[in-house]
């Protein structure tokens, strides 16, 4: 048995980590590939792993992580702030929403409570897809953006009542009376109440102190804690594991450790949400969905249609005309993560038929897989809808055009917007240059743009992507990436498309030092050893040496590619970096014993006798000369230092000793 359970999760994890990747490539939700695998692995379709306990575990656990992580997103700041548009626009849309969806189950002689956590599953929308793909496009602020934001928190708060009435549903009491009902409700505020102010009265505290000791496995271990007692406590008061999941994530969302909270459960989070919606890809049953294809098409059309007419009608009086209330119900039309977790909890307890909940979870996963593309045209589709015309022109569309103009003029182009990169934008735009920034992260280009930097989504090593930049009209490209393969790759890309242009490439340390000038860089800053030439500099004026006498070594040490401080002694068991020549040469030490072969030779004779090293300094009698002279006889109890690798090194050590 235990083999059988572990064979199953070895299974789903492999057909997922395949999924995903292929997914990544395609840049597809990540989503769509869990519930692909669930259809396939699953029981309805190659039959590979069975719905079993252990399956249903792990969707119980998907579901606990899955709400503490959409508590985490809660914003009781940004609540209190909108609260206007949240609570009177918010409420109109869940409320209605469920009420139409939950008189159309009734008509199917659905229990009423079933009939309502129904209408509630298909009121939410998806936070973290409408959140991105609007942060995306630059809209997050505008009317339509605003409002669906405003919307979306009073979803987060909604799905507590909904969760307690799963909580009752799971008691086994399908004829829940109204009282019951009620109850179940009242409960679940009780609960929110304490839990927003155990997290600002007790969590924060408690946080403080885990922080305070630096360990970051006890942050994890609090985390999971929270989270499990949580969700247990709400189960112990008759409530559902999912509502306590989701009011932790609410606590820890008010301290101001939430950031280092999603890093810290991350790993459990995305692993078990993984397989949370494995499982729940395993529950459709791919032959039936193909048989109900018209059902679920039915649905999928009219829960967008619905959704979208009854937020259009609320939204009328906040945004001042159909148009912008048409936006806004296009971006809130499809389902979400929420949606999931309610019918998954109706179906663990088989309360409602396979054939409502399979072309319901059919419609709402399609619903996501469209959004993006509803989001993204959600002005086109307004305009074709209500005939109105005018500018189609969105914020991406104006910010291309913009950065075309830009790459025509002079400017400096920024490959990489780290920190180091963000700091020399700064400093550009303080001395009145212009410049365009590359990166590969999306979060940071989506988040940079929205405050009006210079920045677009894509590689640097790319050459054609550098021409489309503006390459022939810059006055120089920086690359503040530390990855010393990328950097390469990414002067060979601007030299094959310019020769001449002035290229500074920043690095962590001198490996590839000698590569990346011979690639074509202009100037190499090795960030340790720019580091010791401050604080050498710094030391030079503190000791009273003259400013011309410090910025000549300075120079002089710049242009001798950092020569002398690279030389340096390793501690014992140093690992090497990599095998690149320039990491690998170290200082040497050579005691000169009675009976040398060297003594009385000079090290010009020592060189030509095999020694392919560098000799920086010679001790003798306590003193020590720098860059010895070739023609310097050695003596009996000198100290010679080499510089070399350390296999040049033992061999000048073996030619000095033995000759």
């Amino acid at each position: 048995m235990e083999g059988t359970v572990l064979e199953d999760v070895l299974l789903l994890l492999a057909a997922t980590l395949a999924v995903v990747v292929s997914l990544r490539r395609l840049r597809m939700p990540l989503i769509i590939g869990f519930l692909a695998v669930g259809m396939a692995v699953g029981p309805y379709a190659l039959g590979w792993v069975a719905a079993t306990e252990t399956t249903r575990a792990l969707a119980e656990f998907g579901i606990v992580f899955l709400l503490f992580t959409l508590g985490l997103e809660f914003s009781l700041p940004r609540l209190i702030a909108t609260r206007g548009e949240v609570f009177l626009l918010g409420s109109l849309q869940v409320g209605v929403t469920t009420a139409a969806v939950a008189a159309i189950a009734l008509a199917f002689d659905v229990p009423l409570v079933v009939a309502v956590v129904l209408g509630g599953a298909v009121a939410m929308s998806s936070t973290a897809i409408v959140l991105q793909q609007l942060t995306q496009q630059g809209e997050l602020n505008r009317t339509h953006g605003r409002l669906a934001f405003g919307t979306l928190l009073f979803q987060d708060l909604a799905v507590v009542p909904f969760l307690a009435l799963a909580g009752v549903l799971a008691s086994g009491d399908v004829a829940s009376s109204t009282t019951e009902m009620t109850f179940a409700i009242l409960k679940a505020a009780i609960a929110l109440v304490i839990v927003l102010a155990t997290g600002r009265w007790l969590l924060r505290p408690l946080f403080h102190e885990i922080a305070a000791s630096g360990a970051p496995e006890l942050f994890t271990f609090a985390v999971l804690f929270v989270a499990m007692g949580s969700a247990w406590a709400t189960h112990a008061v008759g409530l559902t594991f999912a509502l306590g999941a989701f009011l932790a994530g609410m606590m820890l969302a008010e301290t101001e450790y939430r950031y280092q909270v999603e890093a810290g459960i991350r790993p459990f989070r995305d692993t078990l949400l993984g397989l949370f919606f494995v499982t729940i890809g395993m529950q459709l049953d791919i032959p039936g969905l193909f048989r109900q294809l018209p059902a679920v098409t039915a649905i999928l059309a009219g829960m967008l249609v619905l959704k979208t007419v009854i937020v259009m009608l609320a939204a009328r009086g906040f945004a001042g005309q159909w148009f912008k209330a048409l936006r806004t119900g296009i971006v809130l039309s499809e389902g979400g993560e929420f949606g999931f977790a309610l019918l998954t909890l109706l179906l663990q307890n088989r309360l409602i038929a396979s054939e409502i909940t399979q072309p319901l979870l059919a419609a709402i996963t399609l619903s996501m897989v469209l959004s993006p593309l509803l989001i993204r045209h959600n002005k086109r589709i307004a305009q074709l809808v209500l005939h109105e015309s005018g500018p189609v022109q969105t914020e991406i569309a104006r910010f291309d055009a913009a950065t075309q103009a830009l790459a025509a003029r002079d400017h400096v182009i920024l490959c990489g917007y780290g920190r180091v990169g963000q700091n020399v934008a700064r400093v550009l735009e303080g001395q009145g240059f212009e410049y365009l920034a590359l990166d590969l992260d999306p979060f940071r280009v989506r988040t940079a743009r929205e405050a009006g930097d210079s920045i677009i989504y894509g590689d640097a090593a790319d050459e054609r992507l550098l021409c489309s930049m503006g390459l022939e009209h810059a006055s120089a490209v920086i690359v503040t990436f530390s990855d010393p393969e990328r950097s390469l790759r990414i002067v060979e890309a601007v030299r094959r498309a310019r020769a001449f242009v002035p290229v500074l490439v920043r690095t962590v340390d001198d490996t590839q030092l000698e590569e990346l000038h011979a690639a074509g860089a202009t100037e190499v800053v090795p960030e340790t050893l720019e580091a010791a030439l401050t604080l050498v500099s710094h030391a030079l004026i503190v000791l009273d040496v003259p400013m011309s006498r410090v910025l000549r070594t300075v120079g002089e040490i710049r242009r001798q590619r950092y020569k002398i401080l690279r030389t340096v002694f390793r501690r014992e068991g140093a690992e090497l970096i990599d095998e690149s020549h320039a990491l690998r040469e170290e200082l040497h030490t050579v005691v000169l014993p009675p009976g040398a072969w060297s003594v009385a030779r000079t090290l010009r004779e020592v060189r030509e006798h095999g020694a392919e090293v560098s000799f920086t300094a010679v001790r003798r009698a306590g003193i020590v000369g720098r860059e010895p002279d070739q023609d310097m006889k050695l003596r009996e109890g000198d100290v010679v230092v080499l510089f070399g690798t350390p296999e040049a090194n033992e061999h000048a050590e073996a030619v000095l000793l033995a000759g």
